[in-house]
């Protein structure tokens, strides 16, 4: 049997799992789905070469000039040979949400640019779009045709009971799981996981399914050789049981893997789990292939909490726990900083409660916003910090004189960033992260929305450009430091995101040492304000020693 049968069988079996005795109609769909397709030549293997930024398509603007042809111009002028990947956050239409509320997968935001001008960045690094599928718009084509009732629409969305008992449904959010809609058949009560503008897709319909699947091959037919699934996690619904990561989830993200593995070899699949750390972890697979990698979302709170108690215990037990699950095509996107906030999920097993409140406490010291989620009893609980990477980090510094607080807070964001760039897996930076933002309380005053606080937009290019050029300034200081850890994980092979990882605690530093076959590498990153001696090295505060 040859290596496309094969694959064509597991498919078959995969299908069986989520739609019975239908699946051999819709087996044959998705076959002559992708023979349709023509393979594409195979994206490069993932490297220690690989350092992304993570961006909104209008992140960076210029009068009389798309957006997304500015960022291109960024990355080539302003950040050259700095990044060898971009994610560009949701580039569609959209009605909510900074891009993640989709009116229609298949077009670029005019207001962003053109697929030109994804292609374009696609063909100079690699390229990472959101495959935000969990959801669409309420505002879209699809959900407009259900409401009037009209095929195939009406079965692309789920439908629920609103006296049925959803005790056991997983809420991201506070408000309820079920919105309701007029429909040409009167009131419609619809599943809405994150917000009533998103309503959410239904994956026991087989033409969802094989709609998703075609889309992520047009997205690779535009040379994205990344995927992040957005929200992925909650795909599969069903009001008895959790509705989060269920098996049906995790099978159709096999099939997504197989279906790209078959036509666009090398393309990257990344997960966005915001849960406790056991669960995200999961969507690497056991023995079946499910994503590449998964986004490192316990990474941020544990970082944050090891600076601010100078005590590095926590993190380091976590780092080497994760740095035994890499190996081959096995891996994980890490970041400190992203458009969302700080995920307090993540580490519900893995910080005491007295350190998860002092994170929390430490975000409302700075300026920042806690959002919360309703638990099954209606209680609330935190769910994210929405604060910047540089303020959070600033906390305990008040009444440090202005000068020195302003070092120290530079000090720890390159420290942390330091810890970030040596960890197995991809390393992620955000635009903020670059220049070491503050929040932006202008914005959030006017969206009164609480993840405004950590996306301000480079409106004035020409002042960011002329605050670079004084060596003095904050964000020449962090983008120059920056530079000099990225330069320095790209020297080895041995930061490459499979390669082996053993991390030590001592007193308030880390030692984190990677191997890579015959290649070695040892970072040492004191994440406190004391000196601190590692293996008869002394370092400084924060200082970082390779």
């Amino acid at each position: 049997m040859s290596g496309t049968e094969n694959t064509a069988s597991e498919r078959r079996e995969l299908l069986e799992q989520l739609y019975g005795t239908a699946a051999s109609d819709v087996a044959e769909q998705l076959e002559q789905l992708l023979e349709g397709r023509e393979r594409r030549r195979p994206a490069p293997a993932w490297s220690h070469d690989d350092v992304w930024l993570i961006a909104y398509p209008d992140h960076f603007q210029r009068d009389g000039e798309p957006p997304l042809a500015t960022l291109s111009q960024v990355l080539d002028e302003l950040l050259p040979d700095l990044f060898s990947g971009v994610h560009v956050l949701p580039f569609y239409p959209s009605s909510s949400d900074e891009g993640f509320s989709v009116i229609d997968y298949r077009l670029v935001d005019p207001a962003s640019g053109t697929w030109e001008n994804i292609e374009r960045l696609a063909s100079a690094r690699r390229l990472m779009a959101d495959a935000v599928i969990n959801h669409v718009s309420a505002s879209s084509h699809w959900f407009t045709e259900f409401l009037a009732g009209r095929k195939p629409y009406d079965g692309y969305f789920v439908v629920g009971d609103q006296t049925a008992d959803m005790s056991a449904v997983v809420r991201p959010r506070t408000h309820p799981v079920l919105t309701t809609f007029e429909t040409a058949s009167g009131l419609t009560s619809v599943w809405c996981t994150f917000s009533a503008d998103q309503v959410d897709l239904n994956y026991r319909n087989p033409a969802v399914l094989l709609e998703m699947v075609d889309l992520l091959l047009d997205y690779v037919d535009r040379g994205i050789s990344a995927i992040r699934l957005d929200a992925v996690g909650f795909l599969w619904k069903d009001p008895a049981r959790s509705s989060i990561h269920l098996p049906e989830t995790h099978a159709i993200i096999r099939l997504f893997r197989s279906c790209l593995d078959q036509v666009a070899p090398g393309t990257i699949l990344i997960s966005e789990t915001n849960v406790p750390h056991d669960e995200n972890i999961s969507y690497l697979g056991a023995d079946e292939r499910e994503v590449h990698a998964v986004y490192q979302f316990a990474l941020p709170p544990l970082l944050a909490d090891a600076v601010l108690n100078a005590d590095p215990t926590f993190l380091v037990e976590w780092a080497n726990d994760v740095g035994a699950l890499v190996g081959p095509g096995r891996s994980f996107l890490n970041f400190v900083a992203c458009h969302d906030g700080i995920g307090m999920r993540p580490v519900e097993a893995l910080l005491p409660e007295d350190r998860q409140r002092g994170l929390v406490a430490a975000c409302e010291r700075v300026g920042g916003q806690v959002s919360e989620r309703m638990l099954a009893d209606g209680s609330t609980v935190p769910y994210e910090l929405n604060v910047t990477w540089f303020d959070l980090l600033a906390d305990g510094l008040s009444g440090v004189p202005e000068t020195d607080a302003e070092a120290i807070a530079v000090a720890r964001h390159l420290a942390t960033h330091a810890v970030l760039l040596a960890l197995p897996g991809i390393a992620a930076v955000y635009a903020q992260s670059l220049f070491g933002e503050s929040i932006d309380l202008e914005g959030f005053a006017v969206t009164q929305t609480n993840r405004s606080l950590n996306r301000r937009r480079f409106t004035d290019l020409g002042a960011l450009a002329r605050s670079l050029a004084d060596p003095t300034s904050r964000p020449a200081i962090v983008l120059a430091g920056l530079e000099r850890l990225i330069t320095e994980r790209r020297r080895t092979p041995a930061f490459h995101p499979e390669a082996q990882c053993r991390v030590r605690a001592i007193g308030t530093a880390v030692s984190i040492e990677r191997t890579y076959g015959a290649q070695r590498a040892h970072w040492l990153v004191n994440l406190g304000p004391n000196d601190q001696l590692v293996d008869e090295v002394r370092l400084g505060p924060y200082e970082v020693r390779f």
